[in-house]
């Protein structure tokens, strides 16, 4: 039997002294698990600010991409669906005509 404990601890088994019950009351740092949080609830702002979303301003298209080129999707920027569909055509017609990249090496 001892031999059998042995043999876990040195393939990187727990020891019946280690187990705990399964449960993770706490996060990894020591203290309560704080469940999802608050976060604050985004909003569009071209549905607020009533800012028109044009495929020539490039400054503000720039905003919705990543740094390597890529469009952000809504859950990221905030945007309405309605407005996140306009801002991925405008995007991709930029693109077409050279004021936003493609790709960012």
């Amino acid at each position: 039997m001892s031999d059998m404990k042995d043999a876990s601890e040195m393939r990187g088994g727990r020891s019946e002294m280690d187990q705990s019950d399964g449960r993770r009351d706490q996060d990894d740092r020591g203290g309560p698990r704080k469940g999802k949080g608050f976060f604050k609830k985004k909003v569009c702002k071209f549905c607020t600010q009533k800012a028109k979303i044009d495929y020539k301003d490039s400054d503000t298209l720039r905003r919705y991409t990543t740094e390597r080129g890529k469009i952000l999707p809504r859950r990221i920027t905030g945007t309405c669906s309605k407005h996140q569909r306009a801002l991925a055509v405008n995007i991709k017609r930029s693109r077409a005509l050279a004021l936003l990249p493609y790709v960012v090496k």
